[in-house]
């Protein structure tokens, strides 16, 4: 086995062949999200576009970038020349480039979204940098720092950047020098909690056993949220370097890595690493020369949101079901198998080699006093430019959603973050930071990073009761107050978007969420009734209109509103009738249309198409039954 050394400058040397090719370097974004879009059809098709045009290229792999909404993206790097990025890539749009740059030279600005300046080269023929692009420019990049620009199943590509310097680092120092230093970044668990992550270890390392436990929690089971997925996709190096680290200032000496069975890319992404690491020293007996030995277990869970609990996922861990039991003992006492374990999200793990290998104090001067750091999240809901980002802990909302995300398609209502256990936060929270304690003190929290946007036709109503209605069924049941009281919670939310419910529903609605939140056994128990009491907080007028009113004034709920055709607007386009699922709607071309109440499933999509055609000038309306119970 060569020394780690040798397989730095093996591995640099490889690296600056790719960039310093003589052949074009076609870079795809091939994680979750871009497959999702048709990126391996259009690389597909680009190997025959080449193949046809005895064309020369090498094709290169790569993680989620960030701009998920871009996806599929293709970037081509000529050689001395700057690599440019194209969005939305299609077998079609791909071959038109490809004959246009390769053949006559001409790289399409009016089709490039962003180019990367690399070897000096500034803007190329009106192409902006892709960092400077409005969703990017704001971003700040450490964590998420490869994906997007290493093949994450080469681990050369890893090493020419840095990689395992931090590991390396770590292992010249004590245990303790490396707690300390992590306590000096001021690192704290991105979990949720927001725990300071050097405490917990500081209590494992001083607990005396003859084994020790490190677990890296990829229990994702959060709507909408894909950060630990994609940052495994995209860059499984950085998060297997912190596990190590991590292991090492504890004083374990083998890890878990607890995953969603069904994230099978971000899976066979971590395997092949592993493989590679092994043949590298760097898992296994002794790795890099130090005394330290490390074994690695890839754990494959359920993907049960509960799991997401420490105790709960030791407990799935152990092949028992994965269910919270109380405290303490904490796990950094008593684990798994009854040993002393610690628990780390995936973030938590791969900020870790950034901080050994540049030091506590470069780690501080991103984000603000107590909350030091980046944080990554997953933009999503009624947002334009969706898609994973990184920004300094301290960045207001209102920043995120409008100057990364470019606003919600409709009017703005409000943002769920945190996932279904945070809360539902209106336009007047917009300015807060985004720091653990300023969003816990407005009734949400940061949670592992789900964000969802919000416009006007969302119903706070509806939004509650898909949440509730998630934990509910997520439920371990275990203790009552979890068990039974989300059920009673969603049955009143149900009479409440039928049109069946009075004013003392509200009323009992606070009081069960406030019960289930101090009395249910877990964290995710204690949190679930957030979006209840969150959404009755800073929206409980649309609470009382559907209750007092049976009116829903985002007309999501269905047994509260009816689609009406006004006959003298209507031209007999005959638009709506095409796009209704149910053939509900009736009528000959240029002829009044009718809609059938009884098939009617109010979609919206008649009103849609409707209400932006010129031609039928807004025929079709919705309107409140205004229901009396």
């Amino acid at each position: 086995m060569i020394s780690f050394e040798k397989r730095k400058q093996q591995a640099q040397k490889r690296w600056d062949e790719l960039k310093a090719t003589d052949i074009p370097v076609i870079y795809f974004g091939a994680a979750t999200c871009g497959q999702s879009a048709g990126a391996m059809k259009v690389i597909e098709a680009v190997k025959q576009i080449l193949k046809e045009n005895k064309l020369q290229a090498k094709i290169v792999k790569v993680g989620c970038i960030g701009p998920c909404y871009m996806e599929p993206l293709m970037d081509i790097q000529m050689p001395g020349h700057p690599r440019i990025s194209y969005a939305n890539v299609t077998p079609d749009s791909a071959r038109r480039i490809i004959e246009s740059y390769f053949i006559k030279g001409n790289p399409l600005p009016e089709m490039a979204v962003g180019h990367f300046g690399e070897n000096g080269h500034e803007v190329t023929d009106g192409i902006p940098r892709f960092f400077e692009t409005p969703m990017l420019k704001p971003q700040v990049r450490l964590v998420l720092r490869n994906c997007g620009f290493i093949d994450p199943e080469n681990i050369d590509h890893y090493l020419a950047n840095e990689g395992y310097v931090g590991l390396s680092e770590a292992l010249k120092k004590t245990p303790e020098e490396v707690i300390a230093i992590v306590a000096e970044a001021g690192l704290r668990g991105r979990g949720g909690a927001g725990f300071p992550t050097h405490k917990k270890w500081e209590i494992c390392r001083s607990v005396k056993a003859d084994q020790k436990y490190m677990i890296c929690n990829v229990s994702e089971g959060d709507p909408g949220a894909f950060m630990n997925r994609a940052l495994i996709e995209g860059d499984p190096h950085c998060v297997l370097e912190g596990l190590i680290i991590a292991s090492y200032a504890i004083g374990a000496s083998h890890g878990y890595i607890y995953i969603n069975s069904d994230y099978l890319l971000a899976i066979a992404r971590l395997k092949k690493a592993a493989e590679d690491m092994r043949q590298c020293g760097l898992l296994g007996k002794n790795i890099l020369g130090s005394g330290f030995d490390f074994e690695l277990t890839i754990k494959e869970g359920a993907g049960a949101f509960v799991c997401g609990e420490e105790t709960a996922l030791i407990g799935s861990v152990e092949g028992r079901r994965g269910m919270p039991r109380s405290r303490p003992p904490f796990p950094a006492v008593e684990g798994l198998f009854g040993k002393p374990t610690i628990i780390n999200n995936v973030e938590t793990l791969g900020t870790l080699p950034n901080i050994l290998r540049n030091g506590a104090a470069w780690y501080k001067q991103y984000g603000v006093k107590g909350n030091y750091g980046t944080k990554t999240f997953s933009l999503v809901g009624s947002v334009r430019r969706g898609g994973l980002i990184e920004v300094p802990l301290g960045t207001k909302l209102r920043q995120i959603i409008f100057d990364i995300g470019g606003g919600s398609w409709k009017p703005f209502k409000a943002v769920q973050t945190g996932g279904p256990s945070g809360g539902c936060l209106s336009d007047e929270y917009l300015d807060i930071p985004v720091e653990y304690e300023s969003m816990q003190a407005a009734g949400s929290i940061m949670g592992s990073g789900g964000m969802i946007v919000m416009d006007e036709d969302t119903c706070v109503v509806d939004l509650a009761l898909y949440f509730l209605n998630f934990t509910q069924k997520e439920s371990c049941g275990k203790c009552s107050p979890c068990r039974v009281g989300t059920w009673h919670m969603v049955t009143i939310l149900e009479k409440i978007a039928k049109g069946d419910s009075e004013a003392e529903d509200l009323t009992k609605l606070q009081t069960l969420a406030e019960t289930a939140a101090r009395a249910s056994l877990c964290g995710l128990g204690q949190s679930a009734p957030n979006p209840v009491l969150t959404t009755l907080r800073h929206f409980r007028n649309e609470y009382l209109a559907h209750v007092q009113d049976k009116h829903c004034q985002a007309a999501v709920c269905r047994d509260l509103v009816e689609y009406v055709i006004d006959p003298e607007k209507c031209n007999g386009c005959q638009r709506c009738l095409d796009i209704c699922p149910t053939q509900a709607i009736s009528g000959a071309r240029s002829e009044l249309h009718r809609i059938d109440e009884l098939r009617c499933i109010k979609c919206k999509a008649c009103y849609e198409v409707c209400r932006y055609d010129p031609l039928a000038g807004n025929a079709i309306s919705i309107k409140s039954k205004r229901r009396v119970s």
